[in-house]
């Protein structure tokens, strides 16, 4: 399997990914399903990859999928810089007891 479709469409997916890595990178840690949590993963991985490399046009390419500029200066000033030395691997995903309303997996994904 290539990748998770959440049972949505390509827009609503994408949609979907961008609003919560803006929050992740606000807050640096969200709870939300399990399956959520592991597609997002990469995407996170990916945008804090380009951020260490800083140059223009990373800089462009975070901005173009994060919806607020305050996040992608935090991202560039201030969580890049944590993981220079580190080759990867720079988010957590905790898995939490199950939803209440309907049993959903949940999970909790942070910044390490």
């Amino acid at each position: 399997m290539a990748y998770r479709k959440l049972g949505r469409t390509k827009g609503h997916r994408r949609a979907l990914f961008r609003n919560q890595v803006t929050s992740l990178f606000m807050r640096e840690r969200i709870t939300t399903t399990e399956a959520k949590a592991k597609a997002l993963r990469p995407v996170a991985e990916r945008l804090i990859t380009l951020a260490k490399r800083g140059d223009l046009h990373a800089r462009r390419q975070v901005l173009a999928y994060v919806l607020d500029e305050d996040v992608a200066r935090k991202l560039f000033e201030n969580i890049a810089p944590r993981y220079e030395t580190r080759p990867g691997g720079y988010t957590r995903v905790v898995k939490l007891e199950p939803r209440r309303g309907d049993a959903a997996p949940m999970a909790v994904l942070e910044l390490v």
